[in-house]
């Protein structure tokens, strides 16, 4: 059975309430929340009826589907400016050298520093697949989706974009980062303080969270060895980001120490890559398999198809056509599977 994905419609709440209660935690763009996943879906109606092709503060949500059942199967985000509601905050780990003569000794001392240095970046998130889905590359299709979708709608998205990875999680539920660094200060659990910034937002880490820089010889094993670390479930999409030419520079999340991974949005190679054509035939049975996207805003689709260069265009098969809703003389947007 074939799969394609979508824009997000408010009915789609209950199936990603569904798959939200199935994350295990630390997933703060899907939080098992009716209301905050419904505030989600409320916030990209608005995005796909905004007609201005302008950057704003924007939230983008995609759903994979079974076009045969309407069944939902997979979601993932795309928010156009983070910080602009409240401070994005990441940790930034670097290095402080110094120097006694009379030692003649140097020491050089990690350090996480809260910065939002990020502020203003694009980032891609949210992206869940439902256990029972993880074969045939959808994780894939899904991912590179979004990049497809930022291609065709470029100005509404910055310079730079960034993917949160989550980091460790133990069996249970607790985060190694959290107890060693944050959570001395808030009096409050990982479980506690992941759920309210996925439905309040993280004010309250301005409000509470030390300022001065934390020294990582003075964290316990524990959280030393969590830092920039993805969770064991997050090493394939780490490789998935690194060959799009994302890198980690340093940034990690506040909450669970995971790597927060970087790109120039233009240098990313399903945006760079990504190339209009004219469908001329939808007859396509043995051309090159590809991912295909077709409509602007709400009306996008994307899915796996076959294609082949013809004189004026491509030819593409008839189910991703169908799927696409597309017919000779639309355009489709393609990228290298």
């Amino acid at each position: 059975m074939s799969f394609r994905l979508r824009a997000a419609r408010p009915d789609d709440l209950e199936p990603l309430y569904e798959m939200a209660k199935l994350t295990g935690g630390g997933f703060t763009n899907l939080p098992a929340d009716r209301k905050a996943l419904a505030r989600k879906l409320e916030r990209a109606e608005a995005a796909y009826a905004r007609d201005e092709n302008t950057l704003a503060d924007e939230q983008f949500v995609l759903v994979l589907e079974k076009p045969e059942t309407g069944e939902v199967r997979g979601t993932c985000q795309m928010m156009t400016q983070v910080g602009q509601q409240w401070p994005f905050y990441s940790y930034r780990l670097n290095t402080l050298t110094q120097h006694s003569e009379e030692l003649q000794r140097t020491v050089r001392a990690e350090m996480l520093s809260l910065v939002t240095d990020l502020e203003g970046s694009s980032e891609v998130g949210g992206l869940f697949l439902h256990p029972n889905e993880r074969a045939g590359g959808l994780g894939l299709l899904l991912a590179r989706s979004r990049y497809l979708f930022i291609a065709m709608h470029r100005a509404r998205f910055a310079d730079r974009i960034l993917a949160e990875l989550r980091g460790i999680i133990d069996e249970r539920g607790g985060s190694p980062f959290w107890d060693g660094v944050a959570g001395r200060f808030f009096g409050m659990n990982f479980q506690e303080a992941d759920y309210f910034n996925a439905i309040n937002g993280n004010q309250f880490i301005a409000d509470l969270m030390p300022k001065h820089p934390v020294y990582v010889a003075m964290l316990s094993d524990s959280a030393r060895s969590a830092i920039g670390v993805p969770h064991p479930s997050g090493r394939a999409a780490m490789r998935m980001l690194e060959e799009e030419g994302f890198a980690c520079e340093g940034y990690v999340d506040i909450f669970d120490g995971g790597p927060t991974m970087t790109a120039r949005t233009d240098n990313v190679r399903s945006i760079r890559d990504a190339r209009p054509s004219i469908v001329v035939s939808t007859d396509c049975r043995k051309g090159q398999k590809v991912l295909l996207a077709s409509g602007r805003l709400s009306a996008f689709h994307s899915c796996y198809g076959a294609c082949e260069a013809v004189d004026g265009g491509l030819s593409i098969d008839s189910g991703s056509a169908d799927m696409l809703d597309v017919q000779p003389g639309d355009t489709v947007w393609t990228v290298q599977r």
